[in-house]
């Protein structure tokens, strides 16, 4: 039962870990078309 809590937890870091680079490479996407369309004249 431990060992399986453990996987458990992993599973859930990892899938949180997941979702913040998911998160992170939508915000750099968004900012990075901004500073493109606020340097285009």
């Amino acid at each position: 039962m431990f060992v399986v809590n453990i996987t458990n937890c992993s599973r859930g870091i990892r899938n949180a870990w997941h979702f913040y680079y998911a998160l992170v490479f939508v915000f750099k996407a968004v900012g990075g078309g901004i500073g493109i369309a606020l340097l285009t004249p």
